[in-house]
Parts: C-alpha cells; structure tokens; sequence
C-alpha cells in the first residue's frame, strides 16, 4: 500500500509540474492562483483514484484543460490527459466506461464553444483532434499493453497446464503398463507355482515315501496353491514403486520349451506341432496361452492327461489345449482371471480365444467344467501373423488429454490485430479531421478577404446596406484585436477583415464599425511584428490617401 501510494504521489508530481511551469514560461494564457492550484487539486485527486476509477480520474485530469480552453488543447494539461487516458486502457478492462468518458469530455466541450461568440467549426475541430490524439491514442496504447500481458499470462498458466496433463497422462501409462507388467509376472509365477504344486503332488503319490515326508510333501503342494491364490493380491505393490517403469523382458523360450519343462515337473502333458515360422510377437502370445493353459490345468484338474497344439498356416496361429477331467477331487475354481486378460488382449490384437467345457459328465456345466465328476477343459485360441506387440489394450480416449484450444499466440495475434485496426481507423479519423479543418481554415480565409482598394473606397457614413455590397461575405472568426491602435467605437457593431488570402501568415486586418445603420469607423490593424510608430503612420498615411 504504502509503495502504491509513493507512486500515486511520484504521477502527480510529474504531472503537477508542467501544469505549474506552462503559464510561467508564457505557453498559456495567464491564470489566477486560484485556477492553478484548482488545477494541481484535480490532478491530485486524478492519482489518488486513478487504480479504482480510471475513468473519473480520466474526467478529473480534462476538467482543468477543458476549463482554461475551450478546446481541450493546453500546454499546462495536455501531459496530464494523455497519461490518465492510457491508465484507463491499462487498468480498465471495460469498453463503455471509457466511451462515456470521451463523450461527456467531448459534449463539454462543444456546449462551451456553442455559447462563445466565436466560429465554432474550427474549435471543435481543434477539440476533436485533440481528443484523438491526446486522449485516443494513448488509451488504445493503454488497452493493449493490458491485453498483452493477461495474454502473456494465459499463455503462461496454458503451458504450465499443458505440462501438468503431460506428466497425468504419462503417469496413466506407467500405471497401465505397471498393470500389465503385474499380470504379465503373476501368470508366470503361478504357473511356476503350479508346476512345484504338481511336483509336490507327485512327491505325496510315491509309494516308497515315509508318511512324515509324503505329510511334508501335501504341505507343500497346499502352500503352493495358497501362494498362487495371494500372487495377485500382492503383486499390487508393484504399481506403488518408484517412478522408473519397470522391465517386461519376453519369456525367453518355446512353446515346446514349455511344454517340456512342463513335463519334466511331473504334468501328464503332450504336445504337437504343425507348420512353422510363426513371428516372435505371435509366438510370445502363444506361450502366454499354453503357460494360463498349463496353470489353470495343473490347479484345478491335477493328475489330468494335458494335450497341447499349435498350427501356423502362414497368416494365423492356432493353439488349443485340452485336459481331461480330475482324476480325484480337484480344488475348486477360483476367481482369477487371466483367460479373461487374454481374451481382451487377443481381442483388441486381432485374434480370438474360446475357453469352455470339454467332454461328458453328469456335471460338466461348472464355470471350468472341472468339478469331481466333470469332463475336461479347452482352450482355443487363435493369433494373426501380423502381432506387432502382445501388449495390452491402452485406453487412448483416457490417455489423451482433451484437444486443447487455440495457442495464446494465436489469440495476441488476433488482439494485435484489433489493435491495429483501432489505431488505424484513429488515424483515419484524425487525418479525416485535420483536412477537414485545414479545409475550413482555408475557405474562411479566402471568404473574409477585404482588398485594399475596397477598404479605401469606404466612407465614413456610408450607409450599412451599401457598404455591405463590397464587404466579404465572412469575417474573421479570431480578429486581432489587441493589436488595434485604437479602441473600437462604444456602442459599435465591429466587423474584421483579412487584407490578404496568403495562409499561415500573418496579415494586416481591417476594422469596419457600424451604428445606426451608417460606417462609424475603419482602422487598420497591422500585421504582427509591426511597431506601434510604424502602425500609427501607415494609419495616417492610409487615412490621407483616403482623403
């Protein structure tokens, strides 16, 4: 609050001294200290209010400048309104206030000049331009370095926020691929599993086993189903660990590599092959397969006989593998889920997987077709040769981030370009009114011009309706009258003239004053830069000659 406060008071003081110094110097008309210290108060209050109402401290600093001209032109104010024109565009975000000041400024203006005994044309088109350019022009200049930096910002916050929806959707898919890789372990570790589980099983079976060890060996097959069980409860962790993504290696050999290690643990498995050549990603699938095949055989339907079969025709790969049913009682089925992984896997790839019932029994309708009296099980699947990758299905829709909008630049592009359009339909306007005023300069000029012979040629008493047949049809508007040699006659009605149509210089005028009807009085004023001494005498010459 306080640096605020030192700023307002550092705006008035810049402002304050010009306004202070202009009638000092002469570059205004002379003021009493009343209307100067008037003055320096509106621009006092101007700053202290300018932060809150841009526009009322745009009004406060043009009252004195309106005030002392009529239009608006001064030397004294002219720094005050164009620096509290641009903070209305820096600090005001709305159109209308500032319209309504530029209106009320502007129709001030004109009601002053429209009760002044003066050509109003040329003054409001001095009070206009001066609006324009004193008032117009900086407050577009003050609305577009305020559009620049909300712009600047938004672009500011738009990348940060760009950022922050990268780092999400980067995070969705470490989180996805974290997932796969979990199901990926857990299908692989509970095939493991299950093999030490048929191991165990087999271990139990033996005939030559003391019954201590074969008790040992039906703990272990029973730890082994119950670790398979927790596997994808606790391989959650995984997703919570650290930032890196972890590694998904391939499995690192055969399907009949497989198949035999299968065998080699004890599974009453077969295997055949037709056709070779399958790709590497075809082949990681089908190991994923057989291995949930080889699983879910070996810990629902133990001690069951296994067939496994793959066919690779060039465009597709076929696996099936069939078990029988139980031989005894098999543990129930449980609630995973890996065939419904692969199925969607296959799925979103191409390919198909049908898993079911396989024989006959009284009760082979169970969700597995495993059960104490039920038939065998079947899986089938089929996997197009053109895999690029046995990944799983990613969600693009949640991954991408909604289509963002127009770039920020894109947006100052076009706020630059309203810019520009405003200053130059401004610009238009201006120069619109300056030739408009140099044009009106010009007509009033050439239409008030009295020659030297016609002003010989009138008497003093010639009636006002003759005289008037060789006078101008227009006078002149701001006649020099402080140079006259001589006061006008009381109670006259005067009249000014040009004696020449040259533009921009000044010119020797003429006085002609009528009452009653009748020429009273004809003077020459000088131009200016004449002594009093020399005016006197082309008076008196002038006068003679008329005589």
């Amino acid at each position: 609050m306080i640096r605020r406060r030192s700023q307002d008071a550092l705006l008035w003081l810049a402002l304050a001294v010009p306004a202070a110094s202009a009638d000092a110097i002469g570059l205004n008309e002379p003021r009493t200290a009343w209307q100067q210290c008037a003055g320096l108060a509106a621009l006092a209050v101007a700053a202290a209010v300018w932060r809150r109402r841009p526009a009322l401290a745009f009004l406060l600093a043009a009252a004195p400048g309106e005030a002392a001209a009529p239009s608006l032109f001064t030397a004294s104010y002219g720094m005050a309104l164009a620096a509290f024109a641009f903070l209305l565009g820096k600090q005001g975000p709305r159109l209308r206030p500032a319209l309504l000041a530029f209106a009320a400024v502007a129709a001030a203006g004109t009601v002053k000049i429209a009760v002044r005994d003066v050509d109003p044309v040329v003054e409001w088109l001095v009070l206009t331009a001066t609006l324009l350019f004193g008032a117009v022009f900086p407050w577009l200049g003050g609305r577009y370095w305020r559009q620049s930096r909300a712009l600047t910002a938004a672009a500011l916050a738009r990348a940060d926020q760009l950022e922050r929806e990268q780092r999400i959707v980067a995070d969705r898919a470490r989180l996805r691929e974290r997932a796969r890789i979990a199901q990926d372990m857990h299908d692989s570790l509970g095939h493991e599993l299950s093999l030490i589980a048929v191991r165990a099983g087999a271990l139990q079976l033996a005939a030559d086993l003391p019954e201590h060890h074969r008790a040992a060996a039906g703990d272990l097959r029973a730890a082994a189903a119950d670790a398979t069980d927790r596997l994808r409860a606790v391989i959650g962790v995984l997703r919570d660990e650290g930032d890196e993504p972890a590694p998904l290696a391939p499995p690192g050999e055969t399907v009949a590599q497989l198949v035999a290690r299968a065998a080699e643990s004890g599974l009453d498995v077969r295997y055949t092959a037709t056709g070779t050549g399958a790709p590497e990603p075809t082949e990681r699938l089908a190991h994923r397969v057989v291995q949930e095949a080889l699983t879910n055989a070996a810990k629902y339907a133990p001690g069951a006989p296994v067939t496994v079969a793959t066919a690779h025709d060039g465009t597709r790969t076929t696996i099936t593998v069939t078990n029988g049913p139980a031989p005894g009682t098999a543990a129930p089925p449980g609630g995973g889920s890996g065939l419904a992984d692969l199925r969607t896997r296959l799925t979103s790839l191409g390919g198909t997987l049908e898993a079911g019932p396989h024989g006959s029994g009284p009760h082979g309708s169970g969700p597995r077709g495993t059960g104490p009296d039920s038939g065998g099980f079947r899986v089938r699947a089929s996997i197009p040769a053109d895999v690029t990758a046995p990944a799983a299905p990613v969600d693009t829709a949640a991954a991408r981030p909604a289509d963002p909008p127009p770039p920020p630049s894109g947006h100052l592009a076009h706020a630059r370009r309203r810019t520009v359009l405003a200053f130059g339909a401004a610009a238009a306007t201006g120069a619109v009114l300056v030739a408009g005023a140099f044009g009106w300069y010009a007509y009033t000029e050439a239409h008030s011009v009295l020659e030297p012979a016609d002003f010989a040629a009138l008497r003093v008493g010639t009636p006002q309706a003759e005289a008037a047949a060789v006078l101008p049809e227009r006078s002149v508007a701001d006649p020099p009258a402080d140079r006259a040699p001589t006061p006008p006659p009381a109670g006259a009605t005067c009249r000014y003239y040009r004696s020449s149509g040259r533009l921009f210089t000044s010119s020797t005028h003429y006085r002609i004053c009528f009452e009653n009807g009748k020429l009273v009085d004809k003077t020459v004023i000088p131009k200016a830069g004449t002594d009093r001494d020399g005016r006197a005498g082309r008076h008196d010459q002038e006068e003679a000659g008329q005589r």
